[in-house]
């Protein structure tokens, strides 16, 4: 009876399913494995942690701290942007960077059974290998409209109000973040920091993956799936 309770209970209008769940816990994994990975390769961090990553190493602020105040700055964005349209539920991002933290830390500690990248296909090949499980995991965790990630939640609300596709304002998110962790980066500590060839290589490319990925699987299944649902 409590399982039948708990299935049928609504959130976000739609009703909770054990797939729906699944989904959204497995994507946000998946973009946590491709963080590891980033992070292995040694050609800089991914995009979505590049900004907090530049803040840990100018002005020392613990990594998991960084992250909750970059959280905060980009759902203020949100809110100004959606304004009567946004929801409050959106205000909950903060809380889930906790959780997407917490599977960071654990996906980092499986890369000490990876071997050291030695030469400069090994590291390129990570960096592609981070593509694409950040790009696969937001792929299955955004349409779920549970509580988004506040990158893709500010993601999700620039698309809606230019009314362009998700993947097109992805890429131009990542290179605006990437390009303000560089900033900061080299004005502050003279040197790029916690931006690598791999950061850029994210940002020019996750976006797009998520494009094709969303392309393969229309084809496949004949589902469209709606990557700007809110």
């Amino acid at each position: 009876m409590g399982c039948n309770k708990y299935l049928n209970m609504q959130f976000s209008g739609e009703e909770i399913t054990f797939k729906r769940v699944f989904n959204y816990i497995f994507g946000l994994y998946l973009i946590t494995l491709g963080v590891a990975f980033s992070i292995k390769s040694g050609l800089g961090s991914a995009p979505v942690s590049s900004i907090p990553y530049a803040m840990n190493l100018i002005w020392n602020i613990e990594i998991g701290v960084a992250t909750f105040i970059f959280h905060a700055i980009l759902v203020a964005i949100e809110l100004m942007l959606l304004r009567g349209d946004f929801r409050k539920k959106h205000f909950l991002q903060v809380f889930v960077g906790v959780l997407f933290g917490a599977f960071t830390s654990f996906s980092v500690s499986l890369m000490y059974f990876i071997p050291p990248a030695y030469n400069l296909l090994w590291t390129l090949l990570m960096s592609v290998i981070s593509i694409f499980f950040i790009a696969l995991g937001l792929f299955f965790y955004v349409p779920t409209n549970i509580i988004p990630l506040s990158v893709e939640g500010v993601t999700q609300a620039i698309a809606i109000v230019s009314n362009k596709p998700f993947s097109t304002i992805k890429v131009y998110l990542d290179i605006t973040i990437v390009s303000t962790a560089l900033v900061l980066s080299y004005g502050f500590l003279g040197e790029f920091g916690s931006v690598g060839i791999g950061t850029i290589l994210g940002a020019l490319f996750i976006g797009t993956t998520v494009k094709y990925i969303h392309r393969i699987n229309n084809r496949i299944t004949g589902n469209n799936v709606n990557l700007k649902k809110m």
